[in-house]
């Protein structure tokens, strides 16, 4: 994990009920509660993935919120998160909920 004042940039994927329940547009708020940037999509499996970025404290702090809280009516079954590293800077500017695109 880095360190507090470090930038990081995590990618996640949570599984159960979670989509249907508002849990990207939850994820969204309260990734720009914790003054964090990324995006947030729904997956054709049914799962909810994204990718966070900001220190690492926060970006810790809303790992914890994926796994353990989420959205109120959601159920969380599993978080996965991975490719996690430093960066020097910030690949987004905002939090943002990307749409699934229809094949």
């Amino acid at each position: 994990m880095a360190e507090n004042g470090e930038l990081i940039s995590v990618e996640f994927e949570i599984f159960g009920r979670v989509q249907g329940v508002f849990f990207r547009k939850y994820t969204q708020a309260e990734g720009k509660r914790l003054g964090l940037v990324g995006w947030v999509q729904n997956t054709e499996q049914g799962t909810v993935q994204g990718q966070l970025q900001g220190p690492g404290s926060r970006v810790k702090a809303m790992q914890d919120w994926l796994q353990n809280k989420g959205s109120p009516k959601s159920k969380i079954t599993k978080a996965e998160f991975s490719s996690e590293k430093k960066i020097e800077s910030l690949e987004h500017s905002d939090f943002t909920i990307n749409r699934q695109k229809k094949v």
